[in-house]
């Protein structure tokens, strides 16, 4: 009886992996003229289980085996339905025959309005209700993205190009290949959770890619796309709710595709350097929703970075709404002579429009990735690879795949170590010289020698130098070791010091930090100006703006995420604190007028202390909260993304009077919120810090321990939200309690855009206002205005105590 069942069993089992058996179905799809169709989208009727043809137009399915019609389909060309009876695989090559629009039935008078106006009316007038018919979805999702040369210079800063990217005796070559599948959910308004599946980059075994459903969300019924990532602004949905005055519109034909009407509207900017795209939209004519898009952007758009992007997106109907199928983002550009291009394609499928997701689904976590995820063998690849390679990714793969086993072996990398590992003037001067081992993962780093070269009234000329050892561990996890050391020339000081960090737990950014020996500080700890700038004041200026303590310590501390979104830390410290003075007034040249102030900034015309020598033994504790923080896990790390709410710092600082002979006694209470880039669609982003704090015991306090503001007193400096333009680095630094607030707007462009001149260099527009209120500086406001361009600004400003107007002027500002 036994033996029965067994072998009823083993037929039951043979019959179940015969009829689940897959196979491929395979081909090419080209026009009528015999010229390839690229993404074209193949799927089953009726299912949201389908493809897309690479670049080159040849497609790959995986079916199990039976009687289907499948579905080829592409923007511009009638869609094409074939009964495929698949039992091995299949080649089944496709045909498509560019659509047939007609205006037969249509009047279009010469001064009348183009019938796509009220085309567009009405979608417009859909757009809310189509943006939220579907609460929450679920879709599996693969993602390509391929970057290549395909022109450079032959030397770049005196290094062969061709070597360093590893490109063909052309130049030409692919910089980047990287393929990915997910397992997608969405849920409004704007909930995401991802789970990669599968990761593979090209000639990095062991890398994880970066691909992310989220990044080729382009949802045309939101009034602004791409807001804060090619442009700080955005651009204008052709149906958004003012779409009317970024664009017109011309009809191009209506065809009749299964008994429904298909619009096809031509989109076009109304002025050349509107936020606004060009190119050709598809709206059913009984529902309004968006069928498909295929537009682009220039540079006189606002794109930065690049120069054109084309944006193509299919559409495929679940149950009574469309929902993307392929979308695929082709992109240009010529950098300083580096000619490069690209895309990235992305095949949704296996929609769930009604998924029910678990308590809690939604926490932040918009990516995950495994370390399974690039464990995938070349088998699975082949299998489930919705887009097919092109015969140049195949290459591209079997190239740098070969040659990544080469490079982690350690005699490949101790000659790549024994040729970058040679110092050069450029390094040891300029750039720093590192000595690398990447096979047992650490490297030594020495600073470059003229940064660290200064010059002050303290110390005279100077040199603080230091070396940076790193090890690297497994999943993340490193140590750093730095010491250093200065000297200066007058005062005939020298100060060293040692630190360490651990970074223990990459997934929840835990560290240990240590650090102990002597240095010379800033009096104001948030910092005044660079030494490099501080020494070209001194010598050129006869401004010496600097002022310095010296200190001996000793801390330890460490930090933590506790929960998403939530950073604590705690750090001990304990110093001895000596007041210093100036040792020298040497100059290049003595300037009318101008003379060198005393070291003490209360003090100017004569060298008094502005502390006693003490001792100091201090407690901080802080605890950072981001509301709605969205953030990346990798295998290696957790990375957090910019949110969209505000973030809140309270810090505790605890002077204790009496242990290890500690002088200071006081307390110290603040607290700040702050949020960058407040999105204002088409009129730019904002940026706010408000911060309050009080000395709730102030027993026994020494200056070095106030509260200090960053103020500004040169025209050059670099930019910080917290920073004010024209407030004195030291005097206003309190012991009791104070008021901070903080400011700016940035307008992208909106209306510098409109001018010729300065469109051309692509210039932001900025104003501001900062507020500051303590014992000495009851009401002090600053207003300014200015432009910017990367990391170059230029304002002018306006600084008020109260009603009286103190100070003004320009202020320019360069780095991050």
């Amino acid at each position: 009886m036994k033996r029965i069942q067994l072998t009823l069993l083993l037929i039951l089992a043979a019959i179940t992996i015969s009829s689940a058996q897959e196979f491929k179905l395979k081909g090419n799809i080209k026009d009528t003229n015999g010229d390839i169709v690229p993404f074209a989208s193949v799927y089953v009727k009726n299912t949201t289980k389908g493809t897309s043809a690479n670049v080159d137009g040849i497609y790959a399915l995986t079916l199990n085996k039976g009687s289907f019609i499948i579905v080829y389909k592409a923007i511009g060309y009638k869609a094409v339905e074939k009964s495929i009876e698949l039992k091995e695989e299949t080649t089944e090559n496709t045909i498509l025959i560019p659509e047939s629009y007609t205006l037969t039935g249509v009047t279009i008078d010469g001064n009348a309005e183009d019938p796509a106006y009220e085309i567009i009316r009405q979608a417009i007038k859909k757009r809310k209700e189509h943006l939220t018919e579907v609460p929450a979805y679920t879709a599996d999702v693969y993602i390509k993205g391929v970057q290549k040369l395909v022109g450079a210079p032959k030397k770049f800063f005196g290094r062969d190009i061709q070597k360093t990217l590893n490109l063909d005796t052309n130049r030409k070559g692919i910089l980047y290949l990287s393929e990915s599948t997910s397992m997608f959910s969405f849920e409004l308004p704007d909930k995401i959770h991802e789970e990669m599946i599968s990761s593979k980059v090209a000639g990095r075994n062991n890398a994880f890619s970066f691909n992310k459903a989220s990044d080729l969300l382009v949802n045309f019924y939101q009034n602004i796309l791409l807001e804060n990532t090619l442009s700080a602004r955005g651009f204008v949905s052709p149906i958004a709710d003012n779409a009317l005055s970024f664009y017109k519109y011309k009809l191009l034909g209506v065809l009749t595709e299964n008994g429904q009407s298909i619009n096809k509207i031509q989109v076009i900017a109304k002025r050349a350097h509107d936020p606004a795209f060009n190119g050709t939209i598809y709206i059913n004519d009984n529902t309004w929703h968006l069928l498909n898009a295929d537009v682009y952007l220039t540079t006189s758009s606002g794109i930065n970075l690049i120069d054109t992007l084309k944006i193509s997106q299919q559409f495929l109907k679940v149950e009574k709404t469309y929902m993307p199928s392929n979308i695929n983002f082709q992109f240009n550009g010529n950098v300083l002579g580096f000619k490069f291009e690209g895309y990235y394609a992305g095949v949704y499928s296996n929609y769930d429009i009604h998924p029910k997701f678990p308590k809690n689904y939604f926490n932040g976590e918009i990516l995950k990735v495994t370390k399974a995820v690039n464990k995938k063998d070349s088998l699975f690849w082949l299998n489930r690879r919705p887009i097919p390679l092109t015969a140049e990714e195949s290459r591209d793969y079997i190239r740098k795949d070969s040659l990544a086993a080469l490079k982690t072996s350690k005699h490949y990398l101790d000659s790549l170590e024994k040729a970058n590992n040679k110092p050069g003037p450029f390094k040891l001067l300029i750039g720093g010289y590192t000595l690398n081992n990447r096979y047992d993962k650490k490297s030594l780093r020495f600073d470059p020698i003229l940064p660290a070269l200064f010059y002050n009234t303290v110390e005279g000329f100077g040199m603080r130098y230091g070396i940076t050892y790193s090890k690297r561990l497994e999943y993340g996890e490193f140590y750093q070791i730095r010491p250093e050391i200065r000297y200066g020339l007058s005062n005939k000081e020298l100060t060293a010091s040692i630190s360490g960090t651990y970074y223990y737990d990459a997934v929840k950014r835990g560290s240990i930090s240590a650090s102990a020996g002597s240095g010379i500080f800033d009096l104001n700890n948030l910092g005044s100006m660079s030494l490099l700038g501080n020494s070209f004041n001194s010598l050129l200026f006869e401004t010496n703006f600097s002022k310095f303590y010296k200190k001996e310590f000793a801390n330890i501390g460490t930090s933590r995420e506790l929960a998403n979104g939530l950073m604590g830390s705690l750090e001990v410290n304990y110093s001895k604190n000596y007041n210093l003075v100036n040792t020298t007034d040497f100059k290049i040249k003595d300037l009318k007028g101008e003379t060198f102030t005393s070291n003490n900034p209360f003090t100017p015309e004569t060298e008094t202390p502005l502390f006693p020598s003490y001792q100091a033994l201090t407690l901080s504790a802080s605890l950072q909260y981001t509301f709605g923080q969205n953030y990346m896990t990798m295998p290696d790390r957790k990375i957090y993304l910019e949110s969209k709410y505000p973030s809140i710092n309270l810090t505790y600082k605890k002077g204790i009077k009496g242990v290890m002979s500690s002088d200071v006694d006081y307390d110290l209470i603040a607290a700040e919120i702050y949020q960058n880039r407040i999105s204002a669609g088409l009129w730019g982003y904002s940026s706010i810090v408000i911060g309050a704090g009080k000395f709730i015991n102030n027993d026994q306090i020494y200056y070095p321990e106030f509260k200090h503001f960053r103020g500004n007193n040169s025209l050059f400096s670099v930019p910080n939200m917290r920073k004010f333009l024209f407030l004195d680095f030291y005097l206003f630094s309190t012991d009791r309690e104070y008021f901070e607030a903080h400011f700016e707007h940035n307008f992208s462009g909106r209306f510098s855009s409109k001018i010729p001149l300065l469109r051309k260099l692509k210039l932001e527009e900025l104003v501001g206002v900062s507020y500051l209120s303590q014992p000495l500086k009851r009401n002090y406001t600053e207003f300014y205005f200015g432009l910017q361009r990367l990391i170059f600004r230029a304002a002018y400003g306006f600084a008020y105590d109260g009603n009286k107007r103190i100070n003004h002027g320009f202020r320019l500002s360069y780095g991050f």
